[in-house]
């Protein structure tokens, strides 16, 4: 198994053109002149006096003694006390087939391959990395660090993930095997215990909350070469990298490589602000665009894995979707803000609360909903059996609806394709102005008994640019159930004189329900 950060990417960056004697030189001086004045790239030195700096003779200046000369901040006080706490860990699987072997600096007659090889690297790899490619045990790397003295660990879920034997190396050079405790696939959390040896240095999980333009360093054991430090600041805050619907990474432009994954962010009090466990790479190296996991996010799936080795998140049961600003306008909101609900599941809670298709949830617990990727968070995040307040906007009217979570499904629901090849007749009738043709479900095969069905759209229509396609069926329009097109053309009329300018229709492909908004034409 090799260690796999996300890699979402072109040409490596051209090499820098050599320098002229003179321009090193003026390059030379334009570094003495920067250390002159204290600056660095990390900080900058206290402040000088202005006295002393304007009246001091330059020779008087040039001869004193250099240790009374301010020196730029660095982390080295920093990096010597966390640095013990991180840790290599290396798995290894049977039977398996390397995974993104393709992508591996180390490909036979590359740079890489002819360095380890030249050097005494077994097959060409570094340390660590040994194993046959292709079939038979395969070894990987990747990082983590103790979060307790008696040897429990933090890694990623894709470092340890279907491991055999995992072994892990300290700072100071020794090894152990280790137990895998529970994994979170979904976080991309896992939790290992090292079997033997006892006060273990470890790091603190932070309790801050990362802020953009904090430091960071980043530490982690790239391809089993020893620890290496970096530095950078935390570039965003929230990012959804389309990895699932938990989605709440830190960016930071630390630089790092393949073989930090599961490796700790620090802030400058020496606290883990996050795990990294994915990097943006058109070559597989840094370019300044790393994901971490946030520590609060760590603190929560870690304490569930030592408790039962397992993580249960919150369950409401609702498919949801972003409040858009047309979907705002046809429901007459004044921010787009919320978590619209496409269709509440069967027998879920908030089905047997009373959520209905179409309320947006505005609050839960007193706390706005900012979007539906937030509410799936803050719902993931409860415990199941935890009893709730939410604020739901329903038909334009406020209300407050109380409910006990249950427990997230382990499985994805199927989607099941309704439609086929054969979607029926294809007769129907025109909606006006929005480029597509319905006709009643029921005379549509396949095709149920609610709502009309799309049997043709107009590839240069309104319909077609907000995604329909022949074989949905459109189940309300403007919040009323339809059953012929009749049906559609009278809730376009009644939208038009509310003077909106978009008409929300809940729209079912295959499984799923969805809401559009659709701009609806005046006259």
């Amino acid at each position: 198994m090799t260690d796999r950060p996300t890699d979402l990417s072109p040409p490596s960056p051209p090499k820098p053109a050599r320098r002229s004697g003179l321009t090193a030189r003026k390059f030379a001086l334009m570094a003495s002149v920067a250390a002159g004045l204290g600056l660095a790239a990390y900080g900058f030195s206290p402040p000088t006096d202005k006295a002393d700096l304007f009246t001091t003779p330059a020779h008087a200046q040039v001869n004193n003694d250099v240790s009374k000369v301010a020196q730029p901040i660095g982390f080295a006080d920093i990096v010597e006390r966390v640095k013990p706490s991180v840790i290599s860990v290396k798995v290894r699987m049977k039977d398996k087939v390397v995974a993104g072997d393709d992508d591996s600096p180390f490909q036979p007659g590359s740079p890489m391959e002819r360095f380890f090889r030249r050097f005494g690297g077994p097959d060409g790899l570094p340390p660590g990395m040994h194993g046959r490619r292709g079939h038979g045990i395969v070894t990987g790397q990747g990082s983590g660090f103790f979060i307790s003295a008696d040897g429990y660990a933090v890694t990623n879920n894709h470092v340890v993930d279907d491991a055999d034997k995992v072994e892990v190396t300290t700072d100071g050079g020794k090894t152990y095997t280790a137990k895998v405790i529970g994994t979170d696939p979904r976080t991309d959390i896992a939790l290992i215990k090292v079997e033997g040896g006892s006060n273990f240095p470890f790091a603190k999980l932070s309790d801050d909350k990362a802020r953009i333009g904090d430091w960071v360093l980043a530490v982690g054991n790239p391809f089993g070469l020893g620890g290496t430090v970096t530095s950078g600041i935390v570039s965003a805050i929230g990012r959804d990298i389309g990895n699932g619907p938990y989605d709440d990474f830190i960016q930071i432009d630390a630089p790092v490589n393949k073989g930090n994954s599961g490796g700790p962010a620090f802030n400058m009090k020496g606290d883990v602000i996050g795990v990294n466990t994915a990097i943006y790479s058109p070559s597989g190296g840094s370019v300044g665009i790393a994901f971490s996991i946030p520590a609060n996010t760590v603190k929560n799936v870690v304490a569930q894995l030592k408790d039962k080795g397992s993580v249960s998140r919150g369950w409401i049961g609702v498919q949801i979707q972003p409040v858009t600003a047309d979907i705002a306008d046809s429901l007459g909101l004044k921010k787009t803000e919320g978590a619209l609900v496409a269709e509440p599941q069967a027998d879920s809670p908030a089905a047997k609360a009373g959520i209905q298709s179409g309320d947006v949830i505005t609050q839960v617990n007193g706390a706005t909903v900012k979007d539906a990727r937030e509410l799936a968070r803050t719902i993931g995040g409860l415990a199941p059996g935890t009893s709730i307040k939410l604020n739901v906007l329903h038909k334009g009217t406020d209300k407050v609806i109380n409910l006990t979570l249950g427990i997230l499904p382990n499985t994805a629901e199927a989607k099941a394709d309704l439609y086929g090849d054969d979607h029926g007749p294809s007769h129907g009738d025109d909606v006006p102005r929005l480029g597509m043709t319905v006709a009643p479900a029921g005379s549509v095969a396949g095709a149920g008994t609610e709502g009309v069905v799309v049997v043709d759209v107009d590839p240069k229509s309104a319909a077609a640019d907000r995604g329909f396609k022949e074989g949905d069926v459109i189940l309300e329009v403007g919040g009323k159930d339809v059953s012929n097109s009749a049906d559609v053309r009278e809730a376009i009329k009644a939208a038009r004189a509310d003077h909106k300018n978009s008409i929300l229709m809940r729209v079912r492909t295959g499984g799923t329900a969805r809401f559009v908004a659709v701009p609806i034409a005046k006259g």
